[in-house]
């Protein structure tokens, strides 16, 4: 683990996107027992996390008219049990960081992962979180 007064800053280029953060367990539980839509960001210290990840995440946010309900996040290698817990709503997939995923009711209906991530700039990675956000977190009209 690092020294948290390192990962401030890193946490915060989250937080001011309007991604809150849940660092425990029960945290991640009762934000993903929210109905709806939830993109979930796996954070992390390495180098694609702060290149193309966070950057992705936040021009995809303030570029879309089909924002997730909710926005959460965890910090791999600083808060474990946050992190381990939302992994665990990943099932099937192997625990990458950094990760963003979108849940619906609680349930993964997207992913991408970090070898995804590595290989896309920030804005590749936007558009393709502005897709998906479009496919699974557009309001159906009544």
């Amino acid at each position: 683990m690092y020294p948290e007064i390192m990962v401030i800053p890193m946490r915060e280029e989250l937080s001011r996107a309007g991604i809150n953060e849940t660092r425990t367990a029960e945290d991640v539980d009762a934000a993903l027992a929210q109905p709806g839509t939830t993109l979930l960001v796996v954070n992390s210290i390495c180098g694609c996390a702060a290149g193309k990840m966070r950057p992705g995440v936040r021009l995809a946010l303030s570029n879309t008219a089909n924002a997730p309900d909710h926005k959460i996040t965890v910090f791999a290698g600083q808060d474990r049990e946050a992190t381990e817990k939302a992994r665990s709503y990943f099932e099937g997939h192997p625990p990458t960081s950094p990760a963003i995923a979108i849940l619906r009711d609680g349930k993964l209906v997207y992913l991408m992962q970090r070898f995804v991530i590595e290989q896309a700039t920030a804005q590749q990675i936007a558009g393709e979180l502005v897709r998906a956000f479009d496919e699974f977190c557009a309001k159906t009209s009544a």
